[in-house]
């Protein structure tokens, strides 16, 4: 599905040839005049990246990046701004901006950062979401929730280490939180005034880290048509997170190394040495001694960010902590989709809950249970709710039907009465191409279906719930023979 981009900026025409240029790069483009406007569109419709202008009648991008951070901190939002005002862009970075462009525009530099910002939105959304206001101090700290003995190690390292200068590695497998635990570490230090400034090092095209970190000089490479400081200067008096460590070059960690050894280094193209006063953060979810091991990660480095490690132990590891994460998720999402009536889980759903091994760690029991609380015709969530596959990984019968699910096996086995031979062309009564489409139909219409009846056949509405642009929702709709509402 295409990434959505939304467009504010009160310049009619250059919304138009910004908008232009995205879709032909594939994005689906929304347009906004202002960041009244923007807001308005942000919620009812799933956007992925916020370009914004920095100028704008009614609500400026200023005002818009304080909002987002508050209310969405895992969106990405860039800043459009003119040569005389980089200096607020570089403070916009340190509210929270993910990164700015100046004008004229450099082509192959906005799609670029649009690229890059697209990227770090869907690994944001990997992890583990913030928790809600309101939820009991005794189901965790920092964010995290969680009563397991490894979470309460877990929560002691931070207490002790978190007001120290200390640089600290955290390690764990994805979807277990190692973001919450960076900004534990700023929050509950001396720097928490000052920036926390975070990088997906996976994000990043690897020719290009190296200006991320460092930032680069006016003329230093094509497209660099003014001098941008690094992610390093921006965190300065503040914490620097650098997520999924183990994936630079090894030439990079040579420069890494030497910034963090003697907190100095040059942008890209510069001759100046530049000074900066950081706690760093890093974060992998593979072994680094493995990596050492095998010529991939230097030693010394290693050594270098390994002064303090925080270990997140995966959910399978501690499921007595499910039922809490079940309880959590499940308020979550009956608001959200407007189910009030679902309130619990049956005792037989939550023993094949904790049977289940979760791979895919908290993030993967976030998703299954919006699927469940979605498909839960009743007020507490039953063993029919579950997906297939997972029942399948317990042992479990799935059943007949299972909503929202296709179930390929069922779909593809041949009949008592098919030989299993089609025609030289690939022909046959019904073909197995033609057998995936009408199966991926047919649970497309109930989707859409549900979500018309549940939003009051609402569009917009039922655009946002399935996390789909409304333009998408009608095509769709008008595929499938679905007629839309008149009126909403």
């Amino acid at each position: 599905m295409a990434k959505q981009i939304l467009i504010a900026d009160d310049e009619a025409n250059l919304r138009r040839v910004l908008g232009a240029q995205l879709s032909r790069d594939g994005y689906d483009v929304l347009l906004a005049e202002d960041g009244e406007e923007a807001l308005a569109m942000i919620a009812e419709h799933h956007i992925d990246v916020v370009i914004s202008d920095l100028k704008m009648p009614k609500l400026d991008g200023i005002s818009l990046l304080k909002r987002l951070v508050a209310e969405k901190p895992d969106l990405p939002v860039i800043l459009i701004t003119a040569h005389g005002t980089v200096d607020t862009a570089v403070e916009a970075l340190k509210l929270g901006a993910f990164d700015y462009v100046t004008k004229p525009f450099d082509r192959t530099e906005f799609r670029t950062v649009v690229d890059k910002a697209a990227r770090t939105r869907e690994l944001r959304q990997r992890d583990v979401g913030p928790e809600p206001e309101g939820l009991a101090e005794s189901k965790g700290r920092f964010r995290l929730i969680g009563n397991d003995r490894q979470m309460q190690d877990v929560y002691t390292v931070v207490d002790r280490v978190a007001a120290t200068p200390s640089t600290v590695l955290v390690t764990g497998e994805s979807g277990t939180g190692k973001e919450l635990i960076a900004r534990a570490l700023h929050e509950n230090s001396g720097r928490k005034d000052k920036p926390f400034i975070r990088v997906n090092c996976a994000a990043i095209p690897r020719d290009l880290l190296e200006s991320e970190l460092f930032g680069y000089e006016k003329g230093a490479f094509t497209g660099a048509v003014t001098s941008k400081p690094g992610r390093f200067e921006l965190a300065h008096g503040g914490t620097l997170f650098l997520d999924e460590i183990g994936e630079i070059t090894v030439e990079m960690q040579v420069k890494l190394l030497r910034a963090i050894q003697e907190s100095e280094f040059e942008r890209v193209g510069g001759i100046k040495t530049i000074s900066v006063d950081v706690r760093l953060v890093a974060a992998t979810n593979s072994s680094l001694v493995d990596r050492i091991k095998e010529g991939k990660f230097r030693e010394e480095l290693y050594y270098r960010l390994n002064v303090v490690q925080v270990r997140l132990p995966p959910l399978r590891e501690r499921k007595g902590d499910i039922p809490l994460l079940v309880e959590h998720f499940l308020a979550r999402f009956r608001e959200r989709l407007r189910k009030p009536r679902v309130t619990s889980t049956s005792d037989e759903a939550m023993a094949l809950f904790l049977a289940y091994g979760w791979p895919g760690n908290i993030r993967e029991l976030e998703n299954v249970i919006e699927r469940c609380t979605l498909f839960c015709d009743g007020d507490r969530i039953e063993k029919g709710d579950l997906p297939p596959d997972l029942l399948r990984a317990v042992g479990a019968q799935p059943p007949a039907s299972s909503p929202g699910q296709i179930d390929v096996q069922r779909a593809l086995t041949p009949s008592d009465d098919d030989d299993g031979e089609g025609d030289e062309d690939g022909g046959g009564d019904v073909g197995l191409k033609e057998q995936v489409r009408e199966a991926i139909a047919k649970v497309e219409r109930d989707l859409i279906v549900r979500a018309l009846a549940q939003n009051n056949h609402n569009v917009t509405h039922t655009a946002r719930l399935l996390k789909i642009s409304r333009k998408s929702l009608q095509t769709k709709m008008k595929e499938l023979g679905l007629r839309e509402p008149k009126d909403e």
